[in-house]
């Protein structure tokens, strides 16, 4: 019994914690992409912030279980979402320019 109350309890902890995708901004083929693959990078960049803006909201299992079971995982869970919606917006920044270098 005092197992599964623990594995319970350690399933509840693990999900109480955001992890959304923080992606790279530059990546090392970018100048070599054409205008459409640029224009599929820019989605998948708004996608990412999109996903993560998405887990910041408060009716979020992981962001109610984070606030009732551990709340420095809530900061923490805050802090991660904030760096991945920078990133992807930098990204999408970052590719815009060089479609602006290509003429595209």
């Amino acid at each position: 019994m005092k197992r599964q109350i623990l594995l319970i309890i350690t399933f509840i902890y693990c999900v109480s914690c955001a992890n959304p995708t923080i992606v790279n901004v530059i990546g090392p083929n970018d100048n070599n992409l054409t205008c459409n693959e640029l224009s599929n990078e820019i989605a998948k960049a708004n996608k990412y912030a999109d996903e993560a803006k998405e887990a910041k909201k408060m009716n979020k299992p992981h962001n109610i279980g984070a606030i009732l079971f551990f709340i420095p995982g809530y900061g923490v869970s805050m802090k991660n979402i904030d760096q991945a919606i920078q990133a992807a917006a930098k990204r999408a920044e970052h590719l815009n320019n060089i479609k602006e270098k290509k003429n595209c």
